[in-house]
């Protein structure tokens, strides 16, 4: 009898730890390199290439370099933060690090969708850093910010979308660095009950931001996993909850969209009461993502941009590097003047 027990015992024994065994094969397997284009965008690896046009003049960049680009790079890597700055392949890094401002990306650094144009990795994240909010505010004190830019990959893991880790982030800012303006650029929430953007609004960000990207006849291909009218209506809802908060949202151009369909958008993003609007150009940053179409000339952009004040906006900012956080500290000064100003004039 007693044998048997022991035979079972040791067998029991044997498959628990074939079992971690394999767990930890499997493990190891699952683990990627995001450096390698192929393991970084693995819903991409079956695409063909697309030709990546030489920049014109007015597109190309200086490398980053210089004390100020250093130091506000040693400070990400001790708080253990992602920057989109990095991740997305920016290229207005350089400018920005110089200058101590840096756009950081919460919950991770792997995304749950996989857009065309998009640089960041694709997969399934890793668990929320209950402490990265703290980190962040550590951060943001130390580069001494005035305003800072908080982003995010999607998160259609979590029930809410990561909108509680938002505000946790928003209150740690709040706490560490009372005098500082808060931005934030999310995800659309496509998956989460409507009630979890009133938690991000009650946290009370200084700017509420979330790019429509691309026209809606585009988003098929560009945006597979969104939705055009349902990201206009987020923005719309944050100024119903909340008049008091700014909202911005932005798009490329050069994705292949005719004039007529960026006017469109600026239309319906003024009836959504949208403030602020960024127009920049699209870069492809793999020969596996979305082609350009076309590199969109300086003079096009100043056509959009005196289109955009023409309809309402507050801010309007049209440049081929514009990105959703660039100058973003100088731009919400603007913001803000302007909107005194308007009600002056009221």
């Amino acid at each position: 009898m007693h044998s048997s027990y022991a035979a079972l015992a040791l067998a029991i024994h044997s498959r628990y730890v074939s079992l971690n065994l394999t767990h930890h094969v499997m493990r190891e397997c699952r683990v990627r390199d995001l450096k390698i284009p192929e393991q970084r965008h693995p819903e991409k690896a079956h695409r063909p290439d697309n030709a990546q046009p030489r920049k014109p003049d007015w597109i190309r960049v200086k490398a980053p370099t210089g004390e100020g680009y250093n130091a506000t790079k040693r400070i990400m890597r001790e708080n253990k933060l992602v920057t989109v700055c990095e991740e997305a392949s920016c290229p207005n890094a350089g400018e920005c690090w110089s200058q101590g401002h840096a756009t950081m990306m919460i919950m991770g650094d792997i995304c749950t969708r996989g857009c065309t144009f998009c640089n960041i990795a694709t997969g399934r994240p890793d668990e929320l850093d209950a402490f990265e909010p703290g980190r962040v505010a550590e951060a943001v004190k130390k580069l001494g910010l005035n305003h800072v830019v908080i982003t995010s990959v999607d998160r259609d893991d979590l029930k809410d979308g990561g909108a509680e880790h938002f505000a946790q982030t928003i209150r740690a800012i709040r706490h560490r660095s009372p005098k500082t303006t808060i931005e934030i650029l999310t995800p659309d929430f496509l998956k989460c009950d409507d009630s979890v953007l009133e938690t991000v609004v009650a946290a009370k960000p200084d700017v509420f931001n979330h790019n429509l990207e691309t026209v809606p006849g585009l988003y098929p291909e560009v945006r597979p996993g969104a939705r055009y009218f349902h990201s206009l209506r987020l923005l719309q809802r944050v100024k119903e909850l909340d008049p008091s908060i700014f909202t911005k949202s932005g798009i490329m151009v050069g994705l292949g969209e005719e004039r007529q369909g960026v006017l469109q958008v600026m239309d319906d993003m003024r009836a959504a009461d949208v403030d602020f609007m960024t127009i920049g150009q699209y870069l492809q940053p793999t020969p596996k993502h979305h082609a350009v179409a076309r590199f969109v000339t300086p003079d096009e952009f100043a056509s959009y941009e005196k289109a955009a004040w023409g309809k309402g906006f507050l801010m309007i900012s049209s440049t081929p590097l514009t990105r959703s956080s660039f100058h973003a500290g100088d731009d919400f000064a603007k913001l803000r003047d302007n909107r005194m100003q308007k009600l002056g004039k009221a």
